[in-house]
């Protein structure tokens, strides 16, 4: 038996006791997954967040909307950023002290190269996975402009933008947009299973969980 019939045929298997009507099949078959696991409280789903963010080799760090600036101020002085990539609906106070490069239709990939960082917010962070979804907001902007530079600053709003699991997440986002997923900083093995990181993408992430409370 091919790879080909042993799929097929699990997949009959799996469809046997449906109807052979013409009912559609998003109600033909019963869609009652678990949309978490578990019952976390709202900060047990934050420190899970972290640390399954960690365990993916982002850095994560904690603040709150007050100290947020000065935050980001000491990332990028930590990392020598000069030049940092900004969408066009960053919050205005969020950056100082730093050459913001916008986000811009025009940028080259060699333009992209040489900006130090970029800082963004997101879309939704999902707990039970460490991802970080964004949607090309106004203030995420491009995708390329969190492919290109090597270290992304992405900031999660606590608790309001995280939430415990992909199904919650999917409900929050159009699939119309452009969407990308993000767990941990870019990485890729060859053959003999050597980790590179910054292959496509940021080689350094960086993730701030600002509360909103």
């Amino acid at each position: 038996m091919s790879s080909r019939d042993l799929v097929l045929g699990r997949v009959r298997r799996a469809l046997a006791d449906t109807g052979r009507d013409d009912t559609p099949y998003e109600q033909a078959m019963s869609r009652a997954y678990l949309r978490r696991h578990g019952d976390r409280t709202v900060e047990e789903t934050v420190d899970l967040l972290a640390e399954n963010l960690a365990d993916y080799r982002a850095i994560v760090h904690r603040s709150d909307a007050e100290h947020l600036p000065a935050v980001l101020a000491r990332l990028l002085t930590a990392r020598g950023a000069h030049r940092v990539a900004v969408p066009q609906g960053l919050p205005a106070g969020w950056l100082s002290d730093v050459e913001q490069v916008p986000d811009r239709a025009e940028s080259t990939p060699y333009e992209l190269d040489r900006v130090d960082s970029v800082v963004t917010g997101c879309a939704v962070a999902i707990a039970e996975t460490g991802t970080i979804v964004l949607d090309g907001s106004p203030d995420q902007g491009r995708r390329r402009i969190t492919l290109v530079p090597d270290h992304h600053i992405c900031v999660v709003r606590v608790p309001g933008q995280v939430v415990s699991s992909v199904p919650e997440a999917l409900e929050r986002l159009d699939p119309a947009r452009p969407l990308t997923w993000i767990s941990g900083p870019s990485a890729t093995s060859d053959i003999e299973l050597d980790r590179v990181e910054g292959v496509h993408g940021p080689r350094t992430l960086e993730v701030v969980l600002v509360s909103e409370e």
